[in-house]
């Protein structure tokens, strides 16, 4: 079997999607996500001018081989760009090797090690009462796992606190970057006075969870820990720019608040001090940004020798084939903690085509060969690309912030 050719299609069926389609000579297929959410094109282009050209006529079948051939034939390596590039690449020949196999992908990871995973949702709201009633009705539809935001009064809503836009069309689509305002001491005395709010609606059946994203230092971040202890939290997530391994080692001298991180990690050599040292509970490294499944399942190897779960990050500016590699991975690792899924506009089901399924807060893999996503092409091309670009944010003086 020889790879014959390797389309990259570009669409937006409610967010900007990267995919790839890898071709063989015997008609075989396998589909990959290599989305940068914000950097989309740039993907495009590493692909289409510096790796496609690179792999037509290897064998599809040398999943590890390929993955160290891009990874090392760089030179300069690592990267969210090439690391997506590479995912990519090895999401579609995943997809291919279990197809050959006529199996689910998970039996070529060492078959089931649970039978169905578990998830959390996002809720948001402007006020603490707004937050308390969408965490209730995620908990009336069966969720177990839900994340709760809320705005800092007297400050417009920013990303990752208002109420939630992940399931609004469009999304995070914007045609120029956005500024927003960001003020620690209001936050910081906040969300403890959520979290006491939730935990009186919710009891203690619900797990909790919360994302700093990255907004706070590492003292900053041991406070909120030790004040969110009471509350029993699933995890704290992002309290930190993630840059900075080391500083996780002040905020667990400080607090037994489980921590999360690891979204914006792309190796598992960005992981090394933080898994090694137990500085924190779940990586949350998802197969499109750290390398696709061999990446994602390299460093959830390393994580189980030291009791650190695997958390894979899920929002809505990854593709269901993302997601599909994700939860074949999740369902056959053996510490697996939890799966990050904010579902997708029907759009984005229409073009992309899953034989895995959601019910009432956890995800089924697919029993048919492959990952169990596939794509619409006719229909993806009739969603062009947009302009996209995360916001960034500033302190009430007009400074950036340190994240």
């Amino acid at each position: 079997m020889k790879i014959t050719e390797i389309k990259v299609i570009v669409c937006s069926p409610g967010r900007n999607f990267t995919t790839v389609k890898i071709i063989t000579d015997e008609g075989v297929y396998g589909i990959g996500d290599g989305t940068v959410n914000g950097r989309e094109l740039a993907v495009v282009s590493y692909l289409q001018d510096h790796i496609a050209p690179t792999l037509i006529g290897k064998d599809p079948l040398r999943t590890e081989d390929i993955w160290q051939y891009l990874y090392k034939g760089a030179y300069w390596r690592r990267g969210p760009i090439t690391m997506a590039a590479i995912a990519a690449i090895d999401m579609a020949l995943w997809d291919i090797k279990a197809k050959v196999a006529g199996m689910p992908l998970y039996q070529l990871l060492g078959g089931r090690s649970r039978d169905k995973v578990m998830v959390y949702k996002h809720v948001g709201g402007l006020d603490i009462p707004e937050v308390v009633e969408g965490v209730l009705k995620l908990k009336e539809q069966g969720l177990e796992a839900i994340r709760a935001q809320v705005s800092i009064p007297g400050l417009p809503p920013i990303y990752g606190t208002g109420p939630s836009t992940d399931q609004a069309a469009g999304g995070m689509i914007k045609p120029m970057v956005t500024e927003e305002v960001w003020a620690t001491h209001k936050y910081l005395p906040l969300v403890p006075k959520l979290f006491d709010k939730l935990r009186d609606a919710v009891g203690w059946d619900v797990h909790l969870l919360h994302d700093v994203h990255h907004r706070l230092t590492p003292i900053e971040a041991a406070r909120l820990g030790k004040d969110l202890e009471p509350y029993r939290l699933f995890w704290l997530e992002d309290a930190i720019p993630a840059e900075l391994q080391e500083g996780f080692r002040l905020i667990r001298q400080h607090t037994t608040q489980p921590l999360a991180v690891g979204e914006v990690f792309n190796s598992i050599y960005d992981t090394t001090t933080l898994i090694s040292e137990q500085l924190i509970d779940y990586i949350r490294v998802t197969a499109v940004h750290a390398g696709g499944v061999t990446g994602i399942k390299k460093i959830f190897d390393y994580a189980s020798i030291y009791h650190v779960k695997s958390a894979c990050h899920g929002p809505m500016d990854m593709s269901p084939a993302t997601m599909g590699a994700n939860i074949h991975v999740d369902t056959a690792i053996s510490n697996f903690g939890i799966q990050e899924f904010t579902g997708y506009t029907k759009e984005t089901y229409d073009v992309f085509k899953c034989d895995w399924r959601y019910d009432r807060g956890y995800l089924y893999p697919n029993e048919t060969p492959g990952h169990g996503t596939d794509i619409d092409e006719d229909l993806a091309a009739k969603y062009p690309y947009q302009a996209a670009y995360l916001p960034v944010a500033r302190l009430e003086d007009g400074s950036m912030t340190s994240w």
